[in-house]
């Protein structure tokens, strides 16, 4: 399916009509000269997801459900509709999904969908305080540049949703203790505007 995004704040299309279970790949095209994205997930998902973005503008994702297109260029989501129902999809790059950039995929049900597939909508995770050790599950470790790609719960003292992000991290001895795949408890905080694991430990 091809997505064309503008600065006129729209998607074309901005509807689509798809099968439980069917497996689509969206071809997202930018065709302004502003930074746009698709981001899949709930009404509720997205929402939240763009208030993180409006606290943190500079976040770097890496979730399978969204791609970040630079003007100009073209990305892509490869995405397999699960559940029947309404997907919605917005740009979250600050300010642009309150000037009305989002869309909707209707799924339809059919008859014998396909146990085991992954679910389009994360499952809600407890809620640590504030301050608190996260649990996580690394993705990816890039040594060289001093970044971990985790996927995480809810960060209250952040205010962040739970997600797939790439942090930075304060001592970069950490990433030797670490793998992907590893399940993991860490703290995350702001320092000079990025987001910094300051502390991470591997769970049994």
């Amino acid at each position: 399916v091809q997505i064309d995004m503008t600065d006129a704040m729209r998607f074309t299309p901005s509807s689509l009509a798809v099968k439980q279970g069917e497996t689509v790949r969206f071809v997202v095209k930018n065709s302004g000269q502003l930074k746009h994205e698709m981001v899949l997930g709930t009404e509720k998902a997205l929402r939240e997801h763009d208030e993180a973005m409006k606290k943190n503008p500079d976040m770097e994702h890496a979730d399978e459900n969204m791609v970040t297109v630079a003007p100009g260029q073209t990305g892509e989501i490869v995405w397999q509709f699960t559940q029947a129902g309404k997907i919605d999809f917005a740009c979250l790059q600050p300010g642009h999904y309150d000037a009305g950039m989002k869309g909707a995929v209707r799924v339809s049900k059919v008859a014998a969908a396909k146990d085991g597939l992954k679910p389009v909508v994360l499952l809600a995770q407890a809620t640590p305080a504030a301050g608190e050790m996260v649990d996580g599950e690394v993705r990816k470790v890039d040594k060289e540049n001093r970044k971990i790609t985790l996927k995480h719960g809810e960060i209250e003292n952040l205010d962040m949703p739970g997600m797939t992000m790439l942090f930075q991290v304060k001592d970069p001895a950490m990433l030797d203790a670490v793998k992907p795949g590893d399940k993991v408890r860490f703290r995350a905080e702001k320092a000079g505007g990025a987001i910094v694991v300051t502390d991470i430990e591997v769970t049994k």
